[in-house]
């Protein structure tokens, strides 16, 4: 495939992104802090079911064109970030969700390019402190607004 092929690509899946339904998804997706297997399930049968599925199954769908070589590897990466940060929060849990819902190929392909990454461990770990620190400051904020609108 030509590199120009693999750029069309890339931007359609950007255009993918930018539909007003996937946008609420990621930005629901971005507050979404799992502690355990059970919040993915409370997810799953609740009201936000199609956004969880909906933004995990697109960086799976996403990481499988790049797996299969319909996207160059290096083009995607240098392109992408969001399948790393969508694959941090579901990471520790991975394991258990495979074998509690009997889906031993869950997510495989957003594991696979994810885990090709140089120094994706150490990135993982930061990934994760970034977003727990993003989500003190939103906290915060929210708290000080509320406190504005009482005065």
């Amino acid at each position: 495939m030509s590199k120009h092929e693999d750029a069309d690509l890339i931007l359609k899946l950007y255009d993918l992104r930018r539909e007003p339904v996937m946008r609420e998804a990621r930005t629901w997706f971005f507050s979404f802090n799992p502690s355990s297997v059970q919040d993915f399930t409370d997810v799953l049968v609740g009201d936000k079911s199609c956004y969880y599925r909906m933004v995990v199954s697109y960086w799976d769908m996403a990481a499988s064109l790049v797996n299969n070589g319909a996207i160059d590897d290096k083009m995607f990466n240098d392109a992408n970030g969001e399948h790393i940060f969508v694959f941090s929060r579901v990471q520790p849990f991975l394991e258990e969700i495979r074998s509690t819902y009997d889906l031993p190929e869950y997510l495989k392909n957003l594991e696979e390019l994810v885990m090709r990454q140089p120094n994706i461990e150490e990135r993982l770990v930061t990934t994760r402190k970034r977003i727990k620190e993003m989500m003190a400051l939103r906290e915060a904020r929210a708290k000080a607004q509320a406190q504005a609108a009482t005065q």
